[in-house]
């Protein structure tokens, strides 16, 4: 058998394959934060399609914490029963279900509420100029994660994934590019690392300790000043005694630079990060080959790999790709007549 395609245990979870569905923000809720029908037909449809584990789209522990208004949210119970028809759905295929719960800090785009940020400063002369976090609500959000945790386990998740990546307000605090506090939450690795280790415990608080929890990071800022990949492996080695089970490498989005993207453009940083902090993670990036995603998992660069604008275009990429590393793999019987 490939690598590619088999099974992976973390913790209680058992997935099928090595193929991770990238979270990938839909924009097709309402005010509300509710699922849509879209959001059933597509994640389903990539369960059907022989995905190993799907992680949904980022969704705001706040509404102020949404990229957009019109993004998925779990600040209220309101919204579980909804996210909770997807996961049953995708269980019956197969397929096992995360969910990126997100604060997007400077980078809301909600108008009606006022971004925040651990320090006032804007991500580009598009955005505005956000308000600086007080104490008291760094705490706050750090509850607003454990309570969105709590309604994830509701809801029937597997995983939960904390989004520290992609210049979003956790990702904003590890930066010292957007950090600038004087204060015990800017300044050293430590410091800077602060707020995520306060919701890492938080989230404990509310998620079950047999479940999985992911944290995904920008390994590299893409600017002088900012981190990179051993910078972030520092971090994460400071953060492993709050019960990080699996990273999940990206890149960029803390400042307004646009990285040279390229096919498996982000794999040296998650084989720095797997080695400097002995734990598994998951790599991406324009990965479209089947052979690209075997030689990954076989050169033992990563543990699972994860596909984002392929799975768009190709929701059967995992039943079609089987045959191209020669393996042979059961597909849906409705589909049989296909295989061949």
């Amino acid at each position: 058998m490939s690598k590619l395609y088999e099974k992976y245990q973390l913790k209680n979870v058992t997935l099928r394959n090595r193929i991770v569905m990238a979270p990938m923000c839909m924009f097709c809720s309402d005010e509300d934060g509710m699922a849509k029908d879209w959001h059933y037909i597509h994640y389903t449809s990539r369960a059907i399609g022989g995905v190993g584990l799907i992680i949904m789209e980022a969704t705001g522990v706040e509404n102020r914490g949404r990229i957009s208004a019109r993004d998925l949210g779990l600040w209220k119970d309101e919204q579980i029963e909804g996210l909770k028809k997807i996961v049953d759905a995708c269980h019956a295929y197969g397929a096992k279900v995360g969910i990126q719960l997100a604060h997007a800090g400077r980078k809301s785009e909600v108008l009606a509420e006022q971004c925040i940020a651990p320090s006032p400063i804007a991500f580009s002369e598009n955005y505005r100029t956000p308000r600086e976090i007080s104490l008291e609500e760094i705490h706050t959000v750090a509850a607003a994660f454990a309570a969105a945790a709590r309604r994830a386990d509701q809801a029937g998740f597997d995983v939960i994934e904390i989004h520290g990546a992609h210049g979003y307000l956790i990702s904003e605090f590890l930066s010292p590019l957007t950090n600038q506090r004087s204060d015990e939450y800017g300044g050293s690795l430590e410091n800077r690392a602060r707020f995520l280790k306060e919701v890492l415990q938080e989230v404990k608080k509310t998620w079950p300790k047999e479940k999985p929890i992911i944290v995904r990071v920008s390994a590299e800022d893409f600017a002088e000043g900012g981190n990179h990949a051993e910078d972030m492996a520092r971090i994460i080695n400071y953060l492993k005694p709050e019960g990080i089970d699996l990273i999940n490498v990206s890149s960029g989005g803390v400042v307004n630079v646009i990285p040279k993207a390229y096919p498996g453009y982000q794999v040296t940083y998650a084989e720095t990060i797997k080695r400097e902090t002995a734990l598994p993670v998951i790599t991406g990036g324009l990965i479209s080959s089947p052979q690209m995603a075997e030689e990954i998992l076989q050169n033992g660069r990563a543990d699972l790999v994860f596909l984002g604008r392929e799975l768009l275009r190709n929701p059967y990429w995992p039943l079609l790709a089987a045959k191209e590393v020669r393996d042979n793999i059961d597909w849906p019987a409705q589909y049989e007549r296909g295989k061949q």
